[in-house]
């Protein structure tokens, strides 16, 4: 149509939204995904807390990775313990990183028997 006269624009041209988190520091960041992971009751509410921590432009911190993996134990979901871990991997700048994060999590790992998805299909590891 002329002039865009009844035309939906695909992307607002307003201001963005200010979130009531854009000034928070990666601790401040830490202590509230802590919080929110150790009062998980359920699996939607884990899904939902690891989509939002997960969607800023950093990787949380290994115990905010802790305590997302005891709120999947608490809740019963296996599929998604192991999702942390690719999370921390496609979060990671490189294998290095991955590693330390793996290291600092095994025994949590171990102790609550969660696989990674290169152990459980190790012909698929390069993807």
């Amino acid at each position: 149509m002329a002039g865009g006269y009844g035309r939906v624009a695909a992307f607002s041209t307003g201001s963005m939204r200010r979130s009531e988190h854009a000034e928070e520091t990666f601790e401040e960041f830490t202590v509230r995904y802590e919080k929110e992971f150790d009062g998980v009751k359920d699996v939607f509410e884990l899904q939902r807390n690891l989509n939002n921590a997960f969607a800023y432009d950093l990787v949380p911190s290994p115990s905010v990775c802790m305590a997302a993996l005891k709120a999947a134990r608490r809740v019963n979901d296996f599929p998604t313990a192991v999702r942390i871990f690719e999370g921390i991997k496609a979060k990671t700048e490189n294998e290095a990183q991955y590693q330390e994060y793996l290291d600092e999590l095994k025994p949590l790992r171990d102790e609550l028997g969660i696989n990674l998805k290169e152990d459980l299909y190790p012909d698929n590891a390069a993807a």
